[in-house]
């Protein structure tokens, strides 16, 4: 419930901030790419400590720390009247995103069987695939009669509800002892003591102590989906509007999250108990198909088709990605895996909404959702070489079905 509520008022404001610049900023497209942008950029930043911080403090602690400054960024946003302000508003709040959903992330996978977290993970991030149906209708509706009060006011009763299941998350008492204390002893005591690998010296200022190297080659893949999947959030109320289908828009959110939920318990058990690509491969061919129909829509029904066939493959990736880098990476490292997944996710969905909005502004939607289309398809290279043929290498004789 704490990871729902945060997500719904990110796809809220995801929705509704862009239209609040080219309404009454009269922004064009590129800039309100940049309300979205600006966001991620600085969870992108966040993100390269929210690990660590999460792996050395704690799960809790750094949840309720990251949800009270979220919740903060949402009033403050009342005071921002000018462009520049907002933009820096926009920038903290996304900090604080970055640290409340790697360490509510991270929290939910300790609290789940190794044995089951592609599917544990598959129910957890569900949440998320709901708040992506609720938030942009509600954003559209809290933003229908253009008051921005309305709109900032609804946000923060919801950041508040986010804040207030965080103070309730209660973790296996065994997962408590792993946080601030356990690390601050193992450190003290040396590389060799409880079995932890911990790095010393000159090793523990590279690049590794802020980004798990295990967990990197699927959030190379997660980066390419969210750069494509961005196109949607942020433009896909003023595509409807461009073919004349305005009323589409929510009932598009609505069919895509209901793919999503209907296929999860499917698909976390055929993660956990076969291989990861069986969900891969048709994932992204549904996923990309689903974009290259959009681009084609003329009618309510067309839109409606490309929810279905996207919401279908999104719905098979997103969980897929996440838990591969949990379990791909040191069990002591799930702070930092989930930050890396997220850093690089995060980072292609800002990326994304930038030139997306770029290619809208020099073209037309029709070219922006063909593009968000092909740019998928490039994801298939990049799984196979860095995470199929590795996993076939090292796979082990005689495991049945898990054997890649």
């Amino acid at each position: 419930m704490s990871s729902f509520f945060m997500f719904l008022t990110f796809y809220i404001l995801a929705t509704a901030f862009p239209l609040y610049v080219k309404d009454s900023l009269h922004g064009n497209e590129q800039q309100m790419g940049l309300a979205i942008t600006i966001y991620v950029i600085g969870g992108v930043l966040l993100r390269l400590f929210s690990g660590q911080w999460v792996d050395r403090f704690g799960k809790k602690k750094m949840a309720v720390i990251g949800m009270i400054v979220f919740l903060a960024a949402c009033l403050a946003y009342f005071g921002a009247k000018g462009i520049l302000l907002f933009l820096i508003v926009r920038f903290v709040h996304g900090m604080s995103y970055a640290v409340a959903s790697t360490a509510t992330s991270t929290a939910a996978s300790a609290m789940i069987p190794d044995s089951r977290q592609g599917e544990g993970m598959g129910y957890f991030s569900m949440f998320m695939s709901i708040a992506m149906v609720i938030g942009p209708a509600l954003g559209l509706f809290l933003w229908k009669d253009k008051n921005v009060n309305v709109l900032l006011l609804g946000v923060a009763v919801i950041a508040a509800l986010s804040l207030l299941f965080t103070l309730l998350i209660k973790l296996p008492r065994r997962e408590g002892a792993v946080d601030s204390s356990s690390v601050a002893e193992t450190e003290a005591a040396g590389p060799e003591t409880s079995g932890v690998p911990v790095s010393t010296g000159k090793k523990r200022l590279g690049l590794s102590q802020f980004i798990e190297p295990k967990a990197v080659p699927i959030s190379l893949v997660g980066f390419i989906l969210a750069f494509s999947y961005s196109s949607l959030s942020g433009f896909m109320s003023s595509f409807t509007a461009e073919i004349h289908q305005t009323k589409v828009t929510s009932y598009f959110f609505v069919v895509f999250a209901v793919m999503i939920v209907a296929f999860r318990p499917v698909i976390g058990k055929i993660f956990d108990r076969y291989k990861e690509h069986y969900l891969y491969y048709p994932g992204i061919v549904l996923f990309a198909v689903g974009m290259v129909v959009m681009s084609q829509a003329h009618s309510a029904a067309m839109v409606l088709i490309s929810g279905v066939v996207m919401g279908i493959g999104y719905g098979a990736l997103l969980p897929c990605f996440q838990a591969l880098a949990l379990k791909l990476s040191p069990a002591h490292r799930r702070g930092s895996a989930n930050g890396t997944f997220f850093l690089l996710f995060d980072l292609g969905y800002g990326l994304g909404s930038y030139f997306m909005g770029m290619i809208a502004s020099y073209s037309d939607y029709r070219v922006m959702y063909l593009v968000a289309g092909l740019i998928p398809l490039l994801s298939v290279a990049v799984y196979y070489i860095l995470h199929h043929r590795h996993a076939a290498k090292h796979a082990v004789p005689g495991q049945g079905a898990k054997a890649v």
